[in-house]
C-alpha cells in the first residue's frame, strides 16, 4: 500500500484514504472548494499530488469513488473492465502511467489499447497530473473514429453541431437558423436542437421538419432534438425521424436518477434507436456532461467533480456513442468560477473522453454571471482545437437566445478551419464543395449567405410551411 504521507519544504501532509488523496490532488474549483473537498493551499494540492503519482493502478481499481454494493455506476465499471487490456500498464504507478501516456513512442492506438482496462478513476488521476500542455499533447494523439450518417474523428477535421435554438421552438426560425449555420460550414457532427417545451409532439414536429429539410438538400449529417430521453422514444414510436438519440448523464446513480434515467432506460432506448432510428449507424447515441452535475444534485458522495466527470465517460462507452460533449462551463461559476478554471476543465474533459474511446466534442461556453468573457471562450476553443477536438458548438454569433449562455459560433468554426488547415467531415465536405461553400482550402466567398439555399423553389415550403403566392399559381 502507497504510503499516503510526503513531506513539502518541511512541512508533513497525511491523507486518511486514496479519495482523500484524489480530491485534494484536483486543480482549484469552486465546486470542490463548495462541497469541502479541496485542498486548502497549493502546497497541500502539490503534496496530494506526489503521493498521488505514486499510487499503483490496482490500488485505484480497488478504491473507486463509491463502493460497489451502493452504485450501478460503480458496479458497470467494474464489472466490464477488461483487465487484460491493461496489462501493458498493469505494474505502473499514476506517475509512470503519466509519463507513458506522453512518450512519443506511445501511439494513440495503444492508448485506446489499454482503454477498456483502465476505470474512470485511473483516467481521473492520471489527468489531475497532467498540465495543460500535457493535456493537449495527450489527448491529439488519440483519434476515435465513429459513423452515424457521416464519418467524425479523424485527423486533420473538425466539426460542428449546429444548435438552432429557438425560445418558443417556431420550427421557421429554428430551420432558418440550420440554413445560416450551413452556409457557413456548420452542422457536420448533428443538427440538435434544444426545445423549449418537451413534449412529444413539439419533438415530432422538429424532428420531422429537420429532417425533411436534410433530405430536400441531401445534406450528410444527423438530427437530434434534445428532449428526455422518454419523450425521444416516444417520438420514434410515432414514426419520428430520429438520428441521434440524446440524454445528459452523470458518475454516479444517484445523479442519473436525478436525470431521470438509469442504465436498464439507457439500455432500452439504445436499442430503441438501433431498431427505429433512422441513422445509418452504428454509433447512434449522444449524450452530454459536465463537470459539478453530480455536486448539483447533491450526488458527488464526497468525490471531487473532476473524478465525477470521468466516470460519466465511462458510463457513456458502454454505447460507442456517436458524440460525448461537456458542457464544460454552462452549469455556472458555482463548479467553474472563472475562465481559468472552465479552461482547465475543457482541456481535462476533452483528455479524459479520449482516453475513455470516445468520440469527444466540447461546449466551449459560458454564462454570463461568470467570470469569464469572449477571450477565455476562444482561447478555449482554439486550445480544444489544437487538442484535435471531435466537434464544437455553432451558434449564431456565438449566443444561444434560448438558453442565455456564450458559446463558439459560426464564423469561429469556420475561423478555426482556417487557422489549424482542418476540414470538415469528410461527406460533409464534398456537399460544401458541391454548393460552391468549399474549395479544398476552405470557405469560398459564398460562405454565410443563406439565401443560396432558398433558390431552391421546393425548400421554401419547408421552411415557411407554405409556398410564396407566386410559386403557388407557378405551380
Amino acid at each position: 500500500m502507497t504510503r499516503l504521507s510526503t513531506c513539502i519544504l518541511g512541512e508533513t501532509f497525511s491523507f486518511g484514504s486514496i479519495k482523500e488523496v484524489m480530491n485534494k490532488a484536483n486543480d482549484l474549483r469552486s465546486g470542490d472548494v463548495q462541497a469541502g473537498l479541496s485542498a486548502t493551499s497549493e502546497r497541500e494540492r502539490v503534496a496530494a499530488k506526489r503521493v498521488l503519482s505514486e499510487v499503483t493502478l490496482d490500488e485505484l481499481y480497488n478504491a473507486p469513488s463509491v463502493p460497489y454494493e451502493r452504485d450501478e455506476m460503480t458496479r458497470l465499471f467494474v464489472d466490464s473492465c477488461k483487465t487484460e487490456a491493461r496489462r501493458p500498464v498493469a505494474s505502473m504507478t499514476v506517475g509512470e502511467l503519466r509519463e507513458w501516456i506522453l512518450d512519443a513512442r506511445t501511439s494513440g492506438d495503444a492508448l485506446l489499447a489499454v482503454s477498456p482496462g483502465l476505470t474512470p478513476e485511473m483516467i481521473a488521476a492520471v489527468t489531475k497530473l497532467m498540465s495543460n500542455m500535457d493535456l493537449v499533447v495527450a489527448a491529439r494523439k488519440i483519434r476515435v473514429v465513429v459513423r452515424c450518417n457521416n464519418t467524425l474523428g479523424q485527423a486533420g477535421r473538425i466539426s460542428s453541431r449546429l444548435q438552432p435554438n429557438h425560445p418558443r421552438d417556431e420550427v421557421s426560425g429554428v430551420l432558418a437558423v440550420i440554413l445560416e449555420g450551413l452556409s457557413y460550414g456548420n452542422g457536420d457532427a448533428v443538427i440538435g436542437v434544444n426545445p423549449s417545451t418537451e413534449t412529444v409532439e413539439s419533438t415530432v414536429e422538429i424532428l420531422t421538419r429537420t429532417k425533411q429539410l436534410m433530405t430536400k438538400l441531401q445534406v450528410p449529417t444527423q438530427n437530434c432534438v434534445l428532449s428526455h430521453i422518454t419523450v425521444q422514444m416516444q417520438a420514434m414510436q410515432r414514426g419520428a425521424p430520429l438520428d441521434l438519440c440524446f440524454q445528459s448523464i452523470a458518475g454516479s446513480e444517484g445523479a442519473n436518477r436525478n436525470f431521470g434515467v438509469t442504465v436498464a432506460l439507457v439500455d432500452e432506448a439504445y436499442a430503441m434507436t438501433r431498431e427505429l432510428g433512422t441513422a445509418r449507424g452504428p454509433n447512434v447515441m449522444y449524450f452530454e456532461t459536465g463537470q459539478g452535475t453530480a455536486l448539483s444534485a447533491n450526488a458527488h458522495h464526497d468525490t471531487d467533480q473532476l473524478t465525477m466527470e470521468a466516470r460519466a465517460y465511462g458510463f457513456a462507452r458502454r454505447y460507442a456513442p456517436f458524440i460525448v460533449n461537456s458542457v464544460v462551463g454552462f452549469i455556472g461559476p458555482e463548479y467553474l468560477r472563472d475562465g481559468k478554471q472552465i479552461t482547465r476543465a475543457g482541456l481535462e474533459d476533452h483528455f479524459m473522453g479520449k482516453l475513455s474511446g470516445i468520440s469527444m466534442g466540447c461546449d466551449a461556453c459560458y454564462t454570463n454571471h461568470a467570470e469569464a468573457d469572449q477571450n477565455d471562450q476562444e482561447n478555449l476553443e482554439m486550445l480544444l482545437a489544437s487538442a484535435g477536438v471531435n466537434y464544437l458548438m455553432g451558434i449564431p454569433v456565438g449566443d444561444d437566445v434560448m438558453l442565455n449562455y456564450e458559446t463558439t459560433s459560426f464564423h469561429n468554426n469556420a475561423a478555426l478551419r482556417s487557422i489549424y488547415g482542418l476540414r470538415p467531415a469528410p461527406e460533409f465536405e464534398e456537399w460544401l464543395t458541391r454548393w460552391g461553400l468549399w474549395s479544398g482550402s476552405g470557405m469560398t466567398d459564398k460562405a454565410g449567405d443563406p439565401t443560396l439555399f432558398l433558390k431552391r423553389r421546393d425548400l421554401h415550403d419547408v421552411v415557411f410551411g407554405e409556398k410564396p403566392r407566386a410559386w403557388r399559381s407557378a405551380s
